[in-house]
């Protein structure tokens, strides 16, 4: 497990500003201690810096996991966000989006969200940009990236995908065995 370097740093925090914006500091300095990021067989864990100290003892080869797994680099060194994530990001996220009872399973199935199954959306959200999904009972589902702007959802035809998913929950069940 080693620390990310600058152009992993940048990288994770690129994709983590899409979601929750300048909120990322609330990340790493948390009430609770200091948070950090680390790399280890190509995965990004997010865990407290006493934890780190701990785990300082284990050797590499033995370590399976640490922390939180915030996602992965691609062979091309892309990041990719994780399900995992979605418990640090849903509080911090600045554009949210509400399905409504009906598409939740929909969703849940890997579906991407349409007009006729949104119940809510921020406001000002533009498009392309990373949106959390919540269900109307305001539990977080997933993220995914918003199709449409705010202004583009009021007119368009119900049958148009308004958010293209990323992540959701269902993952946990679809994924269980390369989920890490």
């Amino acid at each position: 497990m080693r620390p990310l370097t600058e152009a992993e740093t940048r990288a994770v925090f690129e994709k983590l500003g899409r979601y929750i914006g300048e909120n990322i500091q609330l990340l790493v300095d948390r009430p609770d201690g200091t948070y950090c990021f680390r790399l280890h067989r190509d995965r990004v864990y997010y865990l407290s810096e006493k934890l780190l100290k701990v785990a300082a003892s284990v050797p590499r080869d033995s370590l399976v996991s640490l922390g939180t797994c915030f996602g992965k680099f691609t062979k091309t060194q892309k990041f990719r966000l994780s399900v995992t994530a979605l418990e640090f990001l849903s509080p911090y996220a600045k554009y949210k989006v509400w399905v409504k009872p009906g598409s939740e399973q929909s969703f849940l199935y890997g579906n991407h969200v349409l007009k006729s199954g949104l119940g809510r959306i921020t406001e000002n959200t533009a498009q392309y940009q990373g949106v959390v999904v919540y269900s109307m009972a305001d539990v977080p589902l997933g993220f995914g990236v918003a199709a449409k702007s705010t202004q583009e959802c009021r007119k368009v035809d119900p049958m148009a995908i308004v958010v293209f998913h990323q992540a959701d929950v269902g993952e946990y069940v679809r994924s269980e065995d390369t989920l890490t």
